[in-house]
């Protein structure tokens, strides 16, 4: 749902970790937390179901009180993407240029 991805893009400039179904452009824009490497800009799981969620959203909730820091190199993270028109042009005109 490209209004879903859009309104991750605009919270994550400012701090806000998503919780989001991988599905879609929402599977491709929120890098879910690893907690082994310290990456990610939210937390994402795959199956449509309240389980599912219920889990990723107590996860979530576990990063935020028990591994401060992790918390915030993730926001940091999120607000340094890059999403811009200009961004995703040069993309694909290196991909033209290979081609």
């Amino acid at each position: 749902c490209l209004v879903g991805s859009e309104m991750c893009i605009r919270d994550s400039r400012y701090g806000t970790l998503p919780i989001v179904r991988e599905t879609g452009g929402l599977k491709d824009t929120v890098i879910p937390y690893n907690e082994f490497e310290g990456s990610g800009t939210g937390f994402s799981f795959a199956n449509y179901n309240a389980h599912e969620l219920l889990n990723t959203i107590n996860y979530s909730k576990q990063v935020y009180f028990d591994k401060k820091n992790a918390w915030e190199c993730m926001q940091e993270c999120a607000m340094q993407q890059n999403y811009s028109w200009s961004n995703s042009a040069e993309i694909y005109q290196r991909l033209y240029e290979q081609v």
